[in-house]
């Protein structure tokens, strides 16, 4: 997977174990910075951690840590999660596997050459009164080049030297030869290439499906990334959202605390502004959580393995303008039933039920092998020249024949075509359900594309509008016209035109992301190529 990368400014320093100020934290210096007994201790870590990573140098080739460097972009969140996420490395053995599945039906119709050697004695009675025995041994030697063919025929090339010697010939060598060919054809059940090549059909038409299968993974992978980093986006946002409410509403407390005491206001206004203030606390507290959450989803998606809680907040960089999209649903329907990975693997799975279906038809009929032999043998007491006879063709020996075999109820056979031709029906209707699911999913992610889009507009709109709202009611509650309520009531009313507006911006990416991987087109949005 190659994935084109983009320049990034050289990492900032991280701060985060002390707070950043861009991410809202303090920094703290400790009162033992410039302490003796501190660059002691500074020294003694040192060593202690050289030693560790001499220690965990193995674990560590075998295990590399995720190098993530602020800020984090959302093409180099996806080219790390390209690297690293741990569905992809699960995914990316299938196709290795299917390649080896075919490599190994492909090696049913390797010939093999056998070599066998056996030696055997027996002895037999020739007389009972008194017991003589007679003794045989015997030498047998078989050399042979065999296979199958595509088509069914199984074949053999052989050599053979058999030496029997006993008693009765006083152990003489007596050496048998034999060389020639035979073979078997099947002339009903297991004829042809249906038959005998339905298991490396199947087998390849698995590697493919793995190769489309992995493909999906990639693009769930990089779909999911981009929506977790809006996911992101708007968490982070939000939590900006919460703490200006919550400051304005501070500010709000502070001014009817001075109304107060110089008794311009009452009491309960106080009360109520601090009511108020307690609430937006809360409020940043589940933000601030959400956005954690969210980040550690993103973590795992780009390969990291480190979920401290807190951990190090990642620098995001600034999201483009959502592009322009045209849709064409005619041409997008099309394009989605060729690009789409569940599409195209449904297809190879008819591939492979016919295949299969093929194969259990063959298998109903009954077993008819023609078999023959022909070759030439050898006989003489020294094996030289035995073997010179057949080199000779000076005896022919051939033999021809017809095996039959036909079972009594074809149960077996009849169960299994019965099971296989129902399996290729029900994968094409599922097939024409799957292009059904294609074409109301094509057309919803199109429909939220163009509402998402105008969703933003209109958000955008009531932002400005909530904005004037709220500096007009501030105004007229500083020259007395206003009460608290109404402050508090406004402020209310911008924070919920802000989560709007960040809401509709982030999903307005999402149904972007979502759009492409309707369509198949993830990959190329993005510029991968798979190998």
């Amino acid at each position: 997977m190659k994935k084109p990368t983009k320049k990034t400014p050289p990492p900032a320093a991280d701060n985060s174990a002390f707070g950043s100020p861009a991410s809202g934290g303090r920094v703290r210096h400790s009162p033992f910075r410039h302490c003796p007994r501190r660059r002691t201790a500074r020294r003694i870590g040192l060593f202690v951690g050289a030693f560790a990573l001499a220690f965990a140098g193995r674990a560590a080739a075998e295990t590399p840590a995720v190098s993530l460097s602020n800020p984090v972009s959302l093409d180099a969140a996806i080219r790390l999660a390209l690297q690293r996420n741990q569905d992809l490395k699960v995914s990316s053995f299938a196709p290795d596997i299917a390649r080896a599945n075919v490599l190994a039906e492909s090696g049913r119709f390797d010939p093999a050459l056998t070599f066998r050697r056996t030696y055997a004695e027996s002895e037999s009675a020739v007389t009972r009164s008194p017991l003589v025995t007679s003794l045989i041994k015997e030498d047998d030697y078989s050399l042979s080049l065999g296979g199958l063919a595509p088509w069914g025929l199984t074949y053999s090339l052989t050599a053979t030297a058999n030496n029997q010697r006993g008693t009765a010939n006083r152990f003489t060598d007596n050496f048998v030869t034999f060389g020639g060919v035979s073979v078997t054809q099947p002339l009903l059940r297991g004829f042809g290439l249906g038959a005998n090549l339905a298991s490396l059909r199947i087998a390849k038409a698995d590697r493919s499906i793995s190769d489309w299968q992995h493909k999906a993974t990639v693009i769930n992978v990089v779909t999911n990334v981009v929506v977790v980093y809006n996911n992101l986006v708007q968490a982070r946002e939000n939590v900006r959202i919460a703490r200006l409410s919550r400051d304005l509403t501070a500010q709000l407390v502070d001014q009817n605390e001075k109304r107060n005491r110089i008794g311009q206001i009452s009491d309960a206004d106080v009360l109520q502004a601090r009511a108020r203030l307690a609430s937006r606390e809360e409020t940043v507290l589940f933000a601030l959580r959400a956005a954690e959450d969210t980040q550690n989803q993103l973590r795992q998606l780009i390969g990291d393995i480190a979920f401290a809680n807190p951990g190090a907040a990642l620098d995001l960089t600034e999201l483009p303008a959502p592009a322009a999209v045209t849709v064409n649903l005619a041409d997008d329907l099309k394009r989605a039933y060729d690009q789409r990975p569940d599409y195209q693997a449904a297809r190879l799975g008819v591939t492979k039920h016919r295949a299969s279906s093929a194969f259990a038809q063959n298998q109903l009929l009954p077993r008819v092998d023609l078999t023959g032999s022909y070759g030439y043998s050898g006989l003489d007491r020294d094996f030289a020249t035995a073997r010179r006879q057949v080199v000779d063709s000076n005896v022919r020996a051939y033999s021809t024949g017809l095996v039959v075999s036909v079972p009594l109820t074809f149960a077996e056979g009849r169960g299994r075509a019965r099971a296989a031709k129902l399996g290729l029906r029900q994968s094409e209707a599922d097939l024409v359900r799957l292009e059904q699911d294609i074409a109301v999913d094509v057309t919803a992610a199109a429909g939220q594309v163009e509402t998402t889009r105008q969703r933003v507009a209109v958000a955008r709109t009531a932002l400005d509008l909530a904005e004037q709202s709220l500096a007009a009611e501030q105004k007229k509650f500083t020259a007395g016209t206003s009460s608290t309520f109404l402050v508090l009531q406004s402020q209310d009313q911008l924070t919920q035109v802000q989560s709007s507006h960040a809401r509709a911006l982030a999903d307005q990416r999402r149904a972007l992301a979502n759009y492409d991987r309707e369509l198949g087109r993830t990959l190329a949005t993005w510029q991968i190529t798979l190998p």
